[in-house]
């Protein structure tokens, strides 16, 4: 039988993870090969090898990547042309009026605009902020600009005119004749509907940057791997996408292999009831970290990339450079881990693959954390003389053992992510010590006692197939497609039946890419945000709401949310400043507890160190034999991960091969 494999694959900075399920007999494999940052379609097809599978027997396939994020922060981007309203297609380059540091003259203010101003038109044509056409485009202008794009010769063009987001005629009409010279083309309204010029044209760039890669690596996977409508992305909202709809919108994909983690994390909390939980995904790039209160992830309206803004629904995930392969540094100012990584190529020292720069990955191996007698990913052994040599320096720096060494470069980084936890809940009004702690990817579980003592968090959750999560995310999420479109409508006064016309539009835009791939409307789900705020406030709030609209409910709604995330609430006028819409076909993939196709060489007991405790002989457990609860200190392993339990702590399984991790009580 043939095409009856559905599979998840997030593309990651060192490691290319996938989890394959067959719904007839609910079998699961999971794998992890090198990434391949040149070639991201072949590690695909190299990681559907590496769980024993052919091409001819996937059904679906779904992945999240770094890919887009990668190009956006690194700068790897193709020539862009923009075309913005006379006057302001110096918007780039103004950008906002802040520094990189307030008080470091020698820092760069703020980074160079993403398009050279030789590059930028302007065009005579306006529109007011509500729409209504102030200087018509004329057909001269056009041609005078189509004139210009030929001469500059660009692959990708991106139109971002004034108030667009409020009539997009101009901008229309302008997609429609460009789409014949230039084989690119990203449309403000399309990318960003909303108000707020610089983020709007920033983000619009974005995307008109990231077509040509994009379009490039998803027409090669598509022909590498042809199953039509099987072939999906996940996007950066936390659900999948059709490729047809990531080609026109690549931005989506940013941060989606992230959010892929996030998105698994969420239905976990969901099955164990749990209120409030920090996701910990520490893979060997970056870490990331979410929270999730009541089964719902926290959703921003953007982040920074490479100090520049990207505006569009997503899930807050914050990330750090603290993963397994970030460089260890001694500086004036003591240790010092990331952002800069090792990668995948040469990687760690200690993966033997020619790394010679110290790594959290190096600490961990010295440790004894990391098995030597097994491979990581079936492919990549542990040698732990390259990992004493290149934290050696280091040692001698500090004037430490080894294993004090090693031990410090932990500490460091716990502390560092540390902070990233505290920036996904202080700053939200929560407090990070009642989570519960869901720590996956390579790095986490090894990580996360040592986190949770720091930060005062008394449970850790280690899923099954925590290595390779994301994956999982990708092929268990829902279907969708998420927009966002700003209205500014004074909630006092309110024309119901003009605001209920737009938002039943923006629902039939959102319904439209499911639609076109095959899905029945009566299975799609719609909903509906609406972002608030009091009239002379800046940041708006988000609530749900449903249709018809309800003033009186979504202003109680709003005052409720306000109370809470400030502390008071008054009776001033409010504002919809936008409206969130989220058309989903909720997933029916279940996945049971994982097998793997190479088990790990497993020993009795090894020489590890820990806080306080070192060259202490530990037990190693195999954590598909695991029925009991086992106290610390242990190193519990499968083929593709390792949870460390140290000494105070204690491990617990439940029936779906998920680890319960707990403080012993003294």
């Amino acid at each position: 039988m043939t095409n009856i494999w559905e599979i998840g694959t997030d593309i990651g900075g060192t490691f290319t993870d996938i989890i394959a399920i067959r719904r007839d007999t609910s079998e699961v494999r999971i794998a992890k090969v090198p990434s391949r940052p040149q070639a991201p379609v072949q590690a695909m097809l190299e990681a559907i090898e590496a769980v024993g599978l052919q091409k001819s027997e996937v059904k679906r396939f779904i992945h999240g990547t770094t890919r887009i994020t990668n190009a956006i922060v690194e700068e790897r981007l193709p020539k862009v042309a923009l075309v913005a309203t006379r006057g302001f297609e110096d918007v780039l380059e103004i950008s906002r009026y802040r520094r990189r540091d307030l008080y470091r003259l020698d820092v760069v203010p703020k980074p160079k605009a993403i398009v050279p101003r030789e590059l930028c038109f302007a065009l005579d044509e306006r529109l007011d902020h509500e729409g209504n056409v102030l200087t018509p485009l004329a057909d001269a202008e056009i041609e005078r600009l189509i004139a210009w794009l030929k001469a500059a010769n660009v692959q990708s063009v991106a139109v971002s005119l004034l108030h667009a987001y409020a009539n997009p005629v101009h901008e229309q009409m302008l997609g429609e004749r460009i789409r014949q010279f230039v084989p690119h083309v990203s449309l403000s309204h399309e990318i960003n509907p909303e108000a707020r010029e610089y983020e709007r044209t920033s983000s619009t760039v974005f995307n008109a940057a990231a077509m040509p890669i994009a379009v490039e690596y998803l027409s090669e996977l598509e022909e590498r791997l042809p199953i039509g409508s099987g072939l999906q992305v996940f996007h950066s909202a936390g659900a999948m996408i059709p490729i047809a709809a990531v080609k026109r919108r690549p931005l989506v994909m940013a941060m989606s292999g992230p959010a892929a983690g996030v998105a698994a994390s969420v239905s976990i909390a969901r099955q164990l009831e749990k209120s409030r939980v920090l996701t910990f995904d520490m893979g060997g790039t970056t870490t990331d970290v979410c929270l999730i209160v009541d089964g719902q992830a926290e959703m921003t309206d953007g982040k920074l990339l490479g100090d520049r803004p990207l505006r569009q629904p997503m899930l807050a995930v914050h990330s750090i450079g603290a993963g397994g392969g970030s460089i260890v540094k001694l500086g004036s100012g003591g240790l010092a881990v990331g952002p800069e990584s090792a990668g995948s190529e040469p990687g760690p020292a200690c993966y033997g693959r020619g790394g010679t720069r110290p790594t959290i990955t190096d600490a961990n191996a010295l440790l004894g954390y990391l098995n030597p007698e097994t491979k990581l990913g079936d492919r990549i052994g542990i040698d732990l003389a390259a990992a004493a040599h290149v934290i050696q320096p280091i040692a001698d720096g500090l004037g430490l053992g080894l294993r004090e060494t090693a031990l410090g470069i932990i500490r460091v980084a716990n502390a560092t992510m540390a902070r990233a936890l505290r920036r996904v809940t202080v700053e939200r009004g929560i407090d990070g010590r009642d989570c519960t702690l869901l720590a996956f990817g390579g790095g986490g579980p090894m990580h996360a006692a040592g986190l949770a003592d720091l930060y005062g968090i008394t449970e850790i959750v280690v899923p099954a197939a925590s290595s390779a999560f994301s994956a999982l995310g990708c092929l268990t999420a829902d279907f969708s497609f998420l927009q966002q479109q700003t209205l500014r409508v004074a909630l006092d006064g309110i024309d119901l039946a003009k605001v209920g016309e737009r938002i039943d539009g923006m629902v039939e835009q959102a319904l439209e890419p499911l639609l076109a791939n095959g899905i029945v409307r009566d299975t799609i789900q719609i909903d509906l945000v609406a972002l608030m705020r009091y009239a002379a406030q800046a940041d708006a709030i988000p609530v749900p709401f449903a249709r018809p609209l309800d003033p009186a409910y979504l202003r109680k709604a709003f005052l409720v949310k306000h109370r809470e995330l400030y502390g008071y609430a008054t009776e001033e006028s409010c504002v919809i400043e936008a409206v969130r819409v989220q058309a989903r076909q909720p997933s029916t993939t279940t996945v049971g507890r994982p097998g793997t196709v190479a088990k790990a060489t497993v020993p009795v007991a090894r020489t590890c160190s820990f806080d306080g405790a070192l060259d202490v002989m530990t037990d190693i457990i195999d954590r598909s034999t695991m029925t009991d609860a086992i106290k610390g200190p242990a190193i519990i392993e499968d083929a593709w991960s390792t949870v460390v339990v140290p000494p105070g702590w204690q491990a617990a399984p439940d029936a779906a091969g998920n680890l319960y991790l707990a403080k012993v009580a003294s």
